[in-house]
Order: C-alpha cells, then sequence, then structure tokens
C-alpha cells in the first residue's frame, strides 16, 4: 500500500509540472487569474527547478527510489503488483538513455522560465487589483 501512496503522490507531481504549463499558457489568455498568483507560480517552478538540477546531476526524482524499494518489498512478500502500480507505472515509467530526459527536462525547464518572466505572478490573488 506504501507503495501506491507514493506512486499516486509521485504521479500527482509530475501531473502538476506537466500540466501546470499549459494551465499557465490558457489562463493567461482567458483570463484565469489564479495561473498567476504567488501559491502557483513559484511551486511550479520550484518543482520543475528541483527535477531540472537532479537531471543535470544525474539523479533519478527523490521519490523514485522510495518508491522502488516499496515495490521490492511487496514483491518480497511475495504480493503481485497492484492495478493503481501497473498503471501508473506505465505513464511514469520510459526506458531511455539519461542524456535524453536530461535534454527534455531542460527544454521543458526553459519554457517554464520563459512563461515566468511572460506572465509575471504579480499578487496572492491574481493579476493586481483582483481580490
Amino acid at each position: 500500500m506504501l507503495a501506491d501512496v507514493v506512486l499516486v503522490v509521485h504521479f500527482g507531481i509530475v501531473l502538476f509540472v506537466i500540466l501546470g504549463f499549459p494551465a499557465i499558457l490558457s489562463g493567461n489568455r482567458f483570463g484565469w487569474t489564479w495561473v498567476n498568483s504567488l501559491w502557483w507560480r513559484p511551486g511550479h517552478l520550484a518543482v520543475f527547478g528541483i527535477v531540472v538540477l537532479q537531471a543535470w546531476l544525474g539523479q533519478y526524482c527523490a521519490l523514485t527510489d522510495p518508491e522502488s524499494a516499496s515495490c521490492r518489498e511487496s514483491v518480497r512478500r511475495e504480493y503481485q503488483t497492484s492495478f493503481i502500480e501497473r498503471r501508473v507505472q506505465r505513464v511514469l515509467y520510459y526506458d531511455a538513455l539519461q542524456w535524453i530526459f536530461t535534454l527534455v527536462y531542460t527544454v521543458f525547464g526553459m519554457l517554464v522560465v520563459w512563461s515566468w518572466l511572460r506572465f509575471f505572478p504579480t499578487s496572492c490573488h491574481g493579476r493586481e487589483g483582483d481580490s
């Protein structure tokens, strides 16, 4: 069960990072003030910054190791993988060379930084003057 919890948290963070970028672009086009709030944008930038830094240092995501350890423990106890584990792992994990991940994360990170500069966060509630 612990492996499933860590896996779902990991998946949620991946969704936040990946879907956060188009949410920022769409939100600025359609006037969604929350996409420029100081609770959303720094969190998005920081989480993706950690991902890019770990890629450049040749490290896996900090959640990968506890997740793998929990999965190994489940196998050691002779349990089959859970439905959640089978489905989410297919989405999260790809077999590719490390430099490919580093390149993709770096390019995406540059887009996130561009979005920060283009649509700078303005207040706790969104655009200045909005409440």
